[in-house]
């Protein structure tokens, strides 16, 4: 029998158990799925018993996930969303020459896009169309071929095909610090700029960064926004320190927009990553502009 036969539990039971758990409620999760409750509660006691621990503490008017539960919930979200995401690439698979090239905003913005009119000199003949997002991979919303993320967010089941260094420090304006003139605990004085705080999303948060670097620290206070670009911005503007990947503010410091006020890095060995989607390698394993591409990538990446 498939391993996966065997301990897999019964997938009928899955989705109700899903809903569940989102809502925390029976009630909400059957009116979600157009199911009654009583089907619901029939469906999560199924899996109780596959699993053979229970997955809600259930009270008069609520339940809420066990340890277990939350364990379940948690795998079961990111496969879910990892299937979506492919399901959804694949319905929405285009029909002209372009080869989609999709980043993450910051990194199109600050490292890719001042090298494209290098690429499109040397390649006229290939058509490369940049889609950025603030998104990780999971959540994709329209389909790829090549992809350019940090390492350690979230990809689902795709697997790099290489990665490269990187480091994160943070910067800021001229206008807040010198280049160089901070101590770390001079830094913790400063407003620190915060990217908000989603497992799910990857980002890596000042605690962790100082914990890294061998000073641990408890960052509070400062301004909190939805995503990183946002982030930089700030930092551009003078209204604090944000972390920054290096890969991704290079121009800004080259610039002069942005400085490094500490000497302190984080080196990630696989920080940046450039994935292939599966769709992509299946139906076009000969295709030349593919294989162009991702080694411009990887040369420019090394460079």
């Amino acid at each position: 029998m498939n391993r996966l036969s065997r301990q897999l539990p019964p997938l009928a039971t899955l989705l109700p158990f899903e809903a569940a758990a989102r809502h925390e409620s029976f009630t909400r999760a059957a009116a979600e799925l157009h199911l009654t409750q009583a089907a619901i509660s029939r469906q999560i006691r199924a899996l109780e018993n596959d699993l053979g621990t229970p997955l809600f503490t259930r009270s008069h008017r609520a339940v809420r996930l066990t340890d277990a539960g939350l364990q379940l919930a948690r795998a079961l979200s990111t496969g879910l969303e990892t299937i979506a995401a492919t399901a959804h690439r694949l319905r929405s698979r285009r029909d002209n020459d372009d080869i989609i090239l999709l980043a993450e905003i910051y990194v199109a913005m600050y490292w890719l896009i001042p090298r494209l009119p290098a690429f499109h000199e040397t390649h006229p003949d290939i058509r490369l169309r940049v889609n950025a997002s603030t998104q990780p991979l999971t959540h994709a919303e329209e389909s790829f071929d090549i992809a350019l993320q940090c390492s350690d967010r979230p990809a689902g089941a795709l697997t790099p095909l290489f990665s490269v260094p990187d480091a994160v420090f943070p910067v800021c304006s001229p206008a807040v610090a010198a280049e160089g003139s901070l101590t770390l605990a001079e830094l913790m004085t400063y407003p620190l700029l915060h990217c908000r705080d989603d497992p799910q999303d990857g980002w890596m948060t000042w605690n962790q960064w100082f914990d890294a670097v061998g000073s641990p620290a408890t960052a509070t206070g400062g301004l909190v926004f939805d995503n990183y670009p946002v982030v930089l911005q700030a930092a551009v503007m003078g209204q604090g320190v944000g972390l920054g990947w290096g890969r991704g503010v290079e121009y800004l410091l080259s610039t002069g927009q942005l400085v490094r006020p500490t000497s302190e890095q984080l080196v990630l060995a696989d920080g940046l990553s450039v994935y292939r989607t599966v769709s992509a390698a299946a139906e076009q394993p000969g295709d030349r502009r593919l294989a162009v591409v991702t080694n411009w990538l990887a040369s420019a990446l090394n460079d």
